[in-house]
Parts: C-alpha cells; structure tokens; sequence
C-alpha cells in the first residue's frame, strides 16, 4: 500500500493482499483514457491520478465519474505508484486531481510532524500543501491501522474503543507482524497512551486470515488491522475507537490544482462528504472477494449516493 504504515507496513511499499483488488485500468499508469462530457472539452479534461493499489483506483474512479456525471471531461492516469512518482506530477500541473490520505500525506510533507489525531492532522496537511494544490474536504472514510477485536468479544466486555481496555478482567494478547513488538503503536503505545498492559504474539500475515483466525479462536484478543481491509467485514470484527491518537489519522482526501474548477471542486466535496468507513470496506470487499472492476464498483455507489 502506498500510504506510510505505522506497524505492518511502515514503508510506502504495497502488501501483496493489498494488490489483490480487481483494477478496471490498464497498468500502463500512461495509458490515460478520455472521456468528454457536456460542459467539459475534450481538449482541458481533468487529470486524475491513482496509487497502484486498488482500494485508492476505486477512490479515484468514483471522483472521475462524478466529475463526467456533472459535465466535465476526465482523462484517467491509475496506478502511477509512490508518493515520489505522482507528487512532482501533481506539482507540475500534469495530474489535476488525486485521492490521498492525511496523515501519510502530511508525514511526506513534514517529515517531523508528531501530529496523530484527525482534525489537527488535516488542518496542519492543508496548511502543509505546496503552491498550486489545494487539499479539498476530509472524507470519514479511513485507511489506517487501528487495533480490532471481535464483535463477540466487543460485546462481552462492552469494548468500543481502545481505553475500555482497561476494563477488561481477562489477560490481553496482541497480535502482530513480529516487528510490531517494538513499534510505537505496539504494547508500548498501548501502555503509554492509554494504561493497558498486553502481551505480544507474532503473526506475520498483516492483519490476514491467519490473524483472524487467531482472534477468533482466543489465541490473541486484540490485533492490528487497516480500518478498510475487507477482512473487517468478513472477520466480522470491530475497530476500537483511538481517542489519544495512538495510531496516525489517515481519512481519504482529494489533493487538486488550484486551477481545477470551482464546479468541480463542488462535485469532488460532495462525493467526499458522503463516503463512509463502512463504504470503504464494502466497495474493497466487491473489489478482493468479488473481482469487480473499479468501474463497476464506483458506478455502483454513485447510483446509492445521488447528488
């Protein structure tokens, strides 16, 4: 994945799950297509970008054929890659329009950020941006790690976010790729940021079946999975809440020109502010379990989601 990790995949590299998602582009990312819609011309189209990694195609689709819904022409550039190959081209003017995440965003900006919670993140991202972008609206949609548990376990002990930890009268163990041990958001944040003691079990499949499966059985309580992996609907389990900020804010975000039009920026915020976590994590799943194209997916919650 191409957004920074701050425990299963710390790089900006993609996880081999993660590329498992049905892509509707070809990966040529300069192989853009056109499409020209009614107020829109053929010759200025919007250029949208996307990351080589499907659940941020789905994303970038979403906004394109929202923008052609409302008249604008749109030529497509998927899968470009990392943030060093599709930043100078947004920069440059050559990509007009790119979803992006906010804490990783910000962490490539300024590198020395310590900031973690969500609306600080995004007002220090905004001010962050280089001359000529725009960082449009914050969607609740996330990315992210976050600590999960059970839906059984959830309920048991009344656990909905992370410091009702504290609450709980059996011992905790957490799972994690083995390098987690001794990463901030592992048993040492959790003991620093919210009091909770846990134990610590390697299970290196980033958050996967084998993690599941795990949780599932009572071998771990607790586990570290990114917020839309579709394993959080098939697992059927639970993202705890994080108050303190343990864990790096990352809500989807548009990234524009500052030439892209006002109309269209309407159009882009719009889409923003009604997709959900849980839209995330459904549109993923349609993309992993059921191998639909990101153009059928994003068609799909444009029809559910009628400006």
């Amino acid at each position: 994945m191409t957004h920074l990790r701050t425990f299963a995949a710390l790089a900006l590299g993609v996880s081999a799950f993660a590329l498992v998602g049905c892509s509707a582009t070809s990966a040529d990312p300069l192989g853009a297509q056109t499409s020209s819609g009614a107020s829109g011309t053929a010759a200025e189209p919007i250029v949208i970008g996307s990351q080589a990694y499907y659940s941020n195609e789905i994303l970038a689709e979403i906004y394109a054929e929202g923008l052609e819904a409302d008249g604008f022409a749109v030529k497509r550039q998927f899968n470009i890659g990392q943030r060093e190959a599709y930043l100078p081209e947004l920069e440059s003017g050559n990509l007009d329009l790119f979803p992006e995440y906010t804490g990783p965003l910000l962490q490539y900006w300024q590198s020395s950020t310590t900031l973690t919670k969500a609306d600080e993140v995004y007002t220090a991202l905004a001010a962050a941006a280089p001359a000529g972008l725009q960082v449009l609206d914050q969607s609740a949609a996330t990315d992210q790690d976050s600590y999960v548990v059970t839906r059984d376990f959830s309920e048991k002990y009344g656990v909905k976010s992370i410091a009702d930890l504290l609450t709980v009268p059996v011992p905790l163990t957490l799972g994690g790729n083995a390098e987690g041990a001794d990463r901030p958001n592992g048993p040492k944040g959790l003991l620093q940021h919210y009091g909770v003691t846990v134990g610590f079990s390697a299970i290196d499949d980033g958050g996967g079946p084998l993690t599941v499966s795990a949780l599932k059985s009572g071998a771990i309580q607790l586990a570290i999975v990114y917020t839309a992996s579709p394993t959080i609907s098939s697992g059927d389990l639970v993202v705890l809440d994080d108050p303190e900020g343990l864990f790096v804010a990352s809500h989807v975000v548009p990234v524009a020109s500052k030439t892209l039009p006002a109309a269209a920026v309407d159009t882009v915020n719009r889409i923003s502010a009604a997709l959900t976590p849980e839209d995330l994590v459904a549109m993923n799943v349609k993309s992993v379990d059921g191998q639909q194209a990101s153009d059928t997916i994003a068609a799909a919650w444009l029809a559910a989601h009628p400006s």
